[in-house]
């Protein structure tokens, strides 16, 4: 059993209420525009961190953590970028790749809108954690935690961290 923080879009803010949110995780995973390598060292101190570059995100970032990133957590094949759409309405090179060979699990950032949802096509999930940074134009910052067991992911909770903040 692997439990996930899942987190994105943080553009340089962490709200240090992840580090409780995320105590009980085993893995961290960013889907990408951490902000800067500060930030995204601070989370890999904590725990094991997987994560993607997001669209701005700079050469620090780019240079430790790739566009693309493809693995086995358990049982269930992952495939996580930064910018990738949702089902039906994926981007052309995602959509290209998700057909190709689907995973059983893809993740993204970018629209900081957060979605949990089944591809019924694909036989694969969808999630986006929305956004838990402060920039954009989402009104309350949120993250995902969840677990995967053999090839079940179960435990889903939304977990809300408020409104955005001059932080």
């Amino acid at each position: 059993m692997t439990r996930i923080g899942l987190i994105s879009d943080t553009h340089g803010f962490l709200d240090d209420a992840v580090f409780k949110h995320f105590e009980n995780c085993d893995e961290i995973w960013h889907a990408g525009d951490f902000g800067n390598i500060a930030l995204a060292n601070k989370l890999a101190a904590f725990k094991p961190l997987k994560g993607v570059y997001g669209n701005i995100d700079g050469q620090d970032i780019r240079s430790v953590y790739p566009e693309n990133l493809r693995w086995n957590c358990e049982g269930v094949q992952v495939y996580m970028t930064h910018i990738g759409g949702y089902p039906p309405k994926y981007n052309a090179v995602v959509k290209k790749e998700l057909t190709a060979n689907p995973p059983q699990l893809f993740i993204c950032g970018h629209s900081h809108i957060l979605k949990v949802m089944f591809d019924d096509k694909l036989q694969c999930l969808h999630m986006n954690p929305g956004a838990a940074g402060n920039q954009g134009w989402h009104k309350v910052r949120t993250l995902i935690r969840f677990v995967i067991d053999g090839s079940n992911m179960k435990d889903c909770e939304v977990i809300e961290l408020g409104g955005r903040t001059a932080g």
